[in-house]
């Protein structure tokens, strides 16, 4: 049964919490220049349909505290990570609020369970337990976005060595660095294909050099070789120079790359399965000495 205490306790968190969401809702939401820009400009269409797609489950609900909590509430976003994902600021945060509510309702789910088994345990135990898991799960999300971020730069890199070849033989047949760029664009089907030849296709209707597209784009979403890249054709657009064998040389200096760290990979994962084996060596060992241990100490 809980006693006066724990009743007041627990009345004191819910009325702390409740002056913290009051405190919240009312402190001021920094707008986002991009939203603000896009509700004053003449083409609507395409935040329009954004909007109608954002209207469900997750992002709703990321949407919701994009206009109500402050912009400290989210302590840190990783932009270039999300942007490389493809990730929208309202389905992040709605992830976020997620994983914390669901942090929140844990432990004093489990702590009825235990109290109809006959477990008694302190309403300050789940209290306690409630905010520190919420504040941990609030940042899963930025350790999933990292994680899959650093395999699709892995990807990139890989799909962006074969693109740099398929670029330096159009360049070797004579073709044009625009037209050798967007050329190689169409010829794959994955992900990073289809992204490149976008940005190409948007910097064609925008008037801008695709180089200066790419390394915009690096820079974006954190991708040096692209930059790299980018720079080489900058100097076959602008200089008319002849960048076969640079772009050869780049491509196969991003394989060795990859390749190298592969095998520190390997090595790793080697290392690693050795020591289960030698734990087991220990446990033989230790169970061939533990009966003569056994015998010297009870004869003593």
């Amino acid at each position: 049964m809980i006693s006066g205490l724990q009743l007041a306790i627990l009345a004191g968190g819910l009325i702390g919490l409740g002056l913290c969401l009051v405190v919240a809702r009312l402190l001021p939401a920094e707008p986002d220049l991009a939203d603000a820009l896009a509700r004053v400009s003449t083409s609507r269409t395409r935040s329009t349909t954004q909007v109608a797609v954002a209207r469900s489950g997750k992002e709703r609900l990321g949407l919701w505290g994009l206009r109500v909590l402050p912009p400290g509430f989210w302590v840190w976003t990783p932009v270039r990570e999300l942007a490389l994902l493809r990730i929208s600021l309202a389905q992040f945060y709605g992830e976020k609020l997620t994983f914390a509510g669901l942090g929140l309702l844990i432990p004093p789910f489990l702590t009825t369970l235990f109290n109809i088994l006959g477990l008694g345990i302190p309403v300050q135990i789940p209290a306690l337990a409630s905010i520190v898991l919420a504040v941990g799960m609030f940042f899963i999300p930025n350790y999933n976005a990292f994680d899959e971020a650093r395999k699709a730069r892995v990807e990139f890199s890989r799909a962006l060595g074969a693109y740099i070849d398929l670029v330096a033989l159009e360049r070797h047949n004579g073709v044009g660095a625009r037209q050798a760029m967007e050329t190689a664009a169409g010829v794959g089907d994955s992900w990073v294909f289809t992204r490149l030849a976008e940005e190409l296709a948007r910097s064609r209707w925008s008037g801008l050099p695709p180089w200066d597209a790419l390394h915009t784009l690096a820079a974006e979403l954190g991708l040096a070789e692209l930059g790299d890249f980018a720079d080489i054709m900058r100097l076959s657009g602008e200089e008319g120079a002849s960048v076969y064998a640079t772009l050869r040389a780049r491509s196969a200096s991003m394989r060795t790359a990859m390749l190298n760290d592969e095998i520190a990979q390997a090595n790793a994962v080697g290392e690693r399965m050795t020591i289960p084996g030698s734990l087991l060596g220990v446990i033989f060992m230790a169970l061939l000495v533990a009966p003569s241990l056994l015998r010297m100490l009870t004869s003593t």
